[in-house]
């Protein structure tokens, strides 16, 4: 915690308020990086979902491409087959990168989550030092 100088009448006015702005300052930008971070978090759980439309669309296309395999000749199944295995393979590929993406940012939103709990107790004690050195100058004050 800063330490600030003592004045005629408690610390330094000016240290005081600027430490204060700081800390304005500092909760605010931590706000800021909340908002832009949750907005990221929709942002890929669209993402995700659009993911997951085009994995059920994938799907429906192997299960087509599979019935359409069976109805022509043996190098039409085999190649019916490479495409379907691709398929699933991209598929499997885009929802796991979709997934992992997701569990990145909701591990950053938990830290992130954590961090402003520590932020607020933080400031919750740093507030209510101070109201107690104004209750000890307002003490001070009335035995004078």
């Amino acid at each position: 915690m800063d330490k600030f100088h003592l004045e005629t009448n408690g610390y330094s006015r000016s240290e005081v308020n600027k430490f204060i702005d700081d800390v304005i300052a500092n909760t605010e930008s931590m706000i800021k990086r909340v908002k832009t971070q949750q907005v990221e978090i929709n942002n890929l759980k669209e993402e995700l979902v659009r993911y997951k439309r085009m994995e059920e669309t994938l799907k429906g296309s192997m299960y087509k491409a599979e019935e359409a395999s069976t109805n022509i000749k043996k190098q039409a199944m085999d190649e019916g087959k490479i495409i379907v295995e691709e398929a699933r393979k991209n598929a499997s590929r885009i929802v796991n990168d979709a997934l992992l993406r997701a569990e990145r940012i909701e591990l950053k939103a938990d830290v992130l989550e954590r961090n402003v709990r520590i932020f607020k107790r933080k400031l919750k004690s740093v507030i209510e030092q101070q109201l107690a050195v104004v209750e000890e100058i307002e003490i001070l004050d009335l035995e004078d």
